[in-house]
């Protein structure tokens, strides 16, 4: 079987030798990665570590929550960043209403801004969205001529019905190993309703572990199989057929993966 995370964050001092650490991955059986960059610093990373370790890609973007540390010029080199034959896509770019301080205003101008940007560089996006599910699908309703390449709904965390809506754009939805939780009850309840050409693993390590490593850090792209075989039983599938399902969907949405 070929599995394939399509966000992971690199930028862990936890992982320990870099080269042990992809060494473990692909013997966990996970043929290609993609690095999500979530700020400059970070997309610059996953850039330098792509071109380094031939299994892995990249995406190059600034997270909500980083926004107020972004400098005049960031995007700028995201966009040169955006050419790169191993970017495959725009992100981590979204909305995130968790905490009290939040700047929605700024979060909604530099989202759009940035769905702009992949607009313009042909690229699909990775989006990140976090208690804001009104806005966000609102967002993408008023600017889905922009997201003709392609979006991928990151850790997905909303309701099923709220799922049912943006697959009606064409969205692609991740889920990670919070989604193998005893209490996930909303996102198995995704996994169950979403098509299945719409569906991809991920695992945004070093974050949300699965069941499995429950309280362990840092999580890491070897749980990828579990995370599919959790999915693969949600929908009464096998693994081999789940995990063909999942490697198609994503050449398909991230068209610069190399087959």
């Amino acid at each position: 079987m070929k599995y394939i995370d399509v966000h992971c964050h690199l930028d862990c001092a936890e992982y320990g030798d870099l080269d042990g650490f992809m060494q473990k991955i692909r013997a966990a059986g996970v043929e290609k990665i993609i690095a999500a960059g979530y700020d400059l610093k970070t997309s610059l990373l996953s850039a330098q570590l792509s071109q380094k370790y031939p299994f892995c890609y990249f995406t190059a973007g600034i997270h909500p929550t980083e926004l107020k540390k972004s400098k005049e010029g960031d995007l700028k080199i995201i966009a040169l960043l955006a050419s790169d034959p191993k970017c495959v896509a725009i992100g981590e770019i979204g909305l995130d209403y968790h905490y009290p301080d939040t700047d929605k205003k700024m979060q909604r101008e530099f989202f759009i801004e940035q769905l702009v940007l992949a607009d313009k560089a042909g690229l699909p996006v990775e989006i990140h969205s976090r208690d804001c599910a009104e806005d966000m699908l609102e967002i993408i309703v008023e600017n889905s001529p922009l997201l003709k390449n392609g979006a991928l709904m990151h850790c997905f965390s909303h309701s099923p019905e709220i799922a049912a809506e943006l697959e009606k754009y064409g969205l692609y939805f991740g889920f990670g190993g919070s989604s193998t939780w005893h209490g996930a009850k909303r996102a198995k309840r995704s996994i169950a309703a979403v098509s299945a050409e719409r569906l991809l693993t991920e695992t945004d390590s070093p974050y949300l572990s699965p069941a499995s490593l429950a309280g362990v850090f840092p999580n890491t792209p070897a749980s990828i199989p579990e995370i599919l075989q959790n999915m693969a039983e949600i929908r009464g599938e096998s693994c081999e057929k789940m995990a063909e399902t999942v490697w198609g969907n994503a050449h398909r949405l991230f068209k610069k993966l190399k087959n």
